[in-house]
């Protein structure tokens, strides 16, 4: 299997011990995720299991890397609603198992511990794709003097802040990553 460069996986942070393993999970999740869903999903897929590297002690030290791939795809998967048949992309969690060669109880199982893990929700900030979260209202609400609004109505001056701060999703710098 390819290693990915070791810049690649530093801008990830992950620790340096864990940089060849993470490489072998990542060189499967992307080869999945470029074969049957899209490249956001390879990126969401290097985010989630770089956040699992960086977790102490880490979980990906044991286990099989194929194993790990796969729920971290289905952990993703699950985020953005990819077993919702009007989603595109969409993939049954029983295509997902076939293409990352792995059992489906297996891999569901391995899912529900990553999302244990890291307390990950429906929308997860930096997991869920941009197309969602352009469309999810609940991404876009900021209290602004005691009153809940819809920054996106909200001056550009303040919305800029409000992106800065971490409050809003930045659309922009999702669409250049």
């Amino acid at each position: 299997m390819p290693q990915l460069a070791d810049g690649v996986l530093a801008k990830l942070k992950v620790p340096a011990g864990l940089r060849p393993r993470v490489s072998e999970i990542l060189a499967i999740t992307d080869e999945v995720c470029a074969a049957h869903l899209d490249v956001e999903y390879g990126q969401l897929c290097r985010v989630l299991v770089a956040r699992l590297a960086r977790k102490r002690p880490s979980p990906l030290v044991r286990g099989d890397t194929r194993i790990w791939a796969a729920g971290a795809i289905y952990s993703v998967g699950r985020v953005n609603f990819l077993f919702d048949r009007s989603q595109q992309p969409h993939l049954s969690a029983d295509r997902l198992a076939h293409h990352a060669g792995v059992v489906k109880t297996t891999m569901a199982n391995k899912a529900a511990l990553i999302d244990k893990t890291l307390d990950l929700r429906i929308f997860e900030p930096d997991l869920t794709r941009r197309a969602m979260l352009e469309q999810h209202p609940l991404a876009w609400m900021v209290q602004v003097n005691g009153f809940i609004v819809d920054a996106r109505t909200l001056p550009a001056e303040i919305q800029d802040e409000a992106r800065r701060r971490g409050l809003i999703p930045d659309l922009d710098a999702l669409r250049a990553a």
